[in-house]
């Protein structure tokens, strides 16, 4: 069984990885380039971190049987692997409570000013001069685009803190818990204090944050995004944030990754990001649960079952 791993990672995070699989697999760490098509030709498995899965690379994957990603698809093209009998699958839900988790330490460390204080105390100034805002955050409004395992993650968390939590879900099937009143998208938008998005990127997402809707938002109202950053038109939002439309964001994903050191987004002060590792709960490129699900999953295919989390129906 080989496996191949795309993407870009140090020695340690590639010795993690490849200690976690069997023994017996043969489990091959590449970056993007030239290797990894020599790689592909016979390959069981692809897990694609850096790369678009798409009808020229497939061309090259005679053997290749399921294509597996973690949380996101979207750098899958699912009908070319259909058409050509290879599974895609997903990693649905299994970094529900990390990202759940650093979205509740984002709304915490903007709302309670914490990279602002850690600033203060360590450039030594003087504490009688210390001015700054905060909240709490009982009673306010925050609307969850996207009800799927972390938005439901999320919806608990901040009930628990005394929040009102309402929704929004494309999938008209998903009703309220007692948790989470469902509303409209244009009533979320317009009426919660916090906004936070989880759901995929896909046509229908893509770009779905974009001028005509941050206008429609409270002028105090915070944005997060962890999910992934093609639903938001960054320059929409880095407009919105310097003209006072809304009072800040809190990003962990971006339309170009890694966020390049020119951006705007690092110049401005209502901001808090962080490097698309909300979903990363025991290292920076080392996620045990993710692995652990892959290793079942690619057990499930060479066994001739249906891979878990299937994201296409093969004949």
């Amino acid at each position: 069984m080989k496996i191949l791993i795309v993407g870009h990672f140090s020695e340690s995070a590639q010795s993690k990885i490849t200690g976690h699989f069997p023994q017996d697999w043969n489990v091959v760490i590449v970056p993007p380039g030239e290797e990894m098509l020599q790689h592909i030709a016979d390959c069981q498995v692809l897990i694609p971190e850096h790369i678009q899965v798409d009808h020229s690379l497939l061309a090259n994957a005679k053997q290749l049987k399921l294509v597996q990603t973690g949380a996101g698809y979207d750098n899958v093209d699912i009908s070319a692997c259909t058409q050509l009998g290879i599974w895609v699958a997903n990693a649905s839900g299994v970094n529900a409570q990390a990202v759940a988790e650093h979205v509740m330490a984002l709304i915490l460390s903007y709302y309670k000013n914490i990279p602002f204080l850690d600033r203060f105390m360590k450039n030594r100034l003087d504490e009688n001069q210390l001015e700054y805002t905060g909240s709490e955050l009982e009673d306010k409004t925050i609307g969850i685009i996207g009800l799927g395992a972390i938005g439901k993650k999320v919806a608990a968390f901040c009930s628990a803190l005394g929040m009102n939590v309402q929704a929004y879900a494309r999938n008209t099937a998903v009703s309220s818990d007692g948790v989470v009143r469902m509303t409209d998208f244009d009533t979320l938008i317009s009426t919660s204090d916090i906004i936070s998005v989880h759901v995929s990127l896909n046509e229908q997402t893509k770009q779905l944050i974009n001028k005509a809707v941050l206008a429609n938002m409270k002028n105090s109202a915070l944005f997060i995004n962890t999910a992934r950053g093609g639903i938001v038109n960054q320059p929409d939002l880095i407009e919105a944030l310097k003209n006072g439309e809304l009072s800040g964001a809190c990003l962990d994903v971006y339309e170009s990754e890694p966020l390049p050191l020119d951006s705007e987004l690092r110049n401005l002060s209502n901001v808090i990001l962080t490097p698309h590792t909300a979903g990363m709960p025991d290292a920076r490129k080392f996620h045990r649960k993710r692995y652990d699900f892959f290793i079942d999953n690619i057990k499930r295919v060479a066994n001739g079952e249906v891979p878990e989390s299937k994201l296409n129906q093969l004949l």
